[in-house]
């Protein structure tokens, strides 16, 4: 199985996967241009679309590539979503046949109020989590629609899966997440390494997704809000903030994040 970013206006990732007999899967195709060009390029034919949550960076191409190859769409329940679709919450599982694969519904509001996640078991021998703008490498998304206990308690969802998941969110957002984090936490090694190692891959014009689990509990700081340094680095912003309170934490953490520069 292959396991593709496709690049989609300034900063965006629509996954593709697809197996050697040529089906296909994308997830949050905001754009269908970028996804039919991979479609005629590799002589795809695409079965099944997921969507994790609204915007519309990410379905923005959904209605034309349903018209264009009759694909399936799978989507959150509780947000407005292009129709035909098939509505999936918390516990649901989506069973596709071609290619095989199977996908865990994941509900993680705070994003937006039904942002869901898929989770796949199984793909070539590892997990793998589309995440949408829940969770990034090295950050998570901007509060428009949840509060920050919803937020935390997606993220800790969401960090309890197995490390070596590979987490593919949405958007090439790392170096500057990775930024902010190390303002954060300046002594964490693994993170000093883990933003070399971003950089050098944005250099040779690669993408630095997908990362882990197991990397992002080590150097995210929205994963570590219960880890002492990052609660005191939180208060240092926010002296209102309660370091024992993982959602405090975690509020003062994305009202810094936004006015970062």
């Amino acid at each position: 199985m292959n396991l593709l970013p496709l690049p989609a206006f300034s900063d965006n990732y629509i996954w593709m996967m697809h197996d050697d007999a040529r089906n296909a899967i994308v997830v949050d195709p905001g754009d269908a241009d970028a996804v039919f060009d991979v479609l005629r390029d590799k002589g795809l034919s695409l079965k099944a679309i997921l969507v994790t949550h609204h915007h519309g960076d990410h379905v923005g191409g959904v209605q034309d590539l349903h018209a264009g190859t009759g694909a399936l769409v799978y989507g959150p329940a509780h947000e407005p979503m292009p129709e035909p679709i098939t509505r999936l919450a918390q516990g649901d599982v989506v069973r596709i046949s071609e290619p095989r694969l199977e996908f865990q519904v994941i509900d993680v509001p705070g994003h937006t109020s039904g942002h869901i996640a898929f989770f796949c078991p199984d793909l070539n021998g590892k997990p793998v989590l589309f995440c949408g703008d829940t969770l990034f490498s090295g950050g998570c998304g901007r509060l428009f629609e949840g509060t920050p206990a919803q937020m935390q308690r997606s993220l800790d969802t969401l960090a309890a899966l197995p490390g070596d998941t590979r987490v593919c969110c949405a958007h090439e957002y790392t170096l500057s997440n990775l930024k902010f984090a190390r303002a954060v936490e300046p002594g964490n090694a693994e993170l000093v390494q883990y933003q070399k190692d971003c950089v050098a891959l944005r250099d040779a014009d690669q993408p630095t997704l997908p990362s882990t689990i197991a990397r992002e509990r080590a150097v995210n700081p929205f994963l570590r809000t219960r880890e002492p340094l990052v609660a005191e680095a939180a208060r240092s912003f926010d002296a209102g903030v309660n370091p024992s309170d993982a959602v405090s934490v975690l509020a003062a953490l994305r009202e810094w994040k936004n006015n970062f520069r």
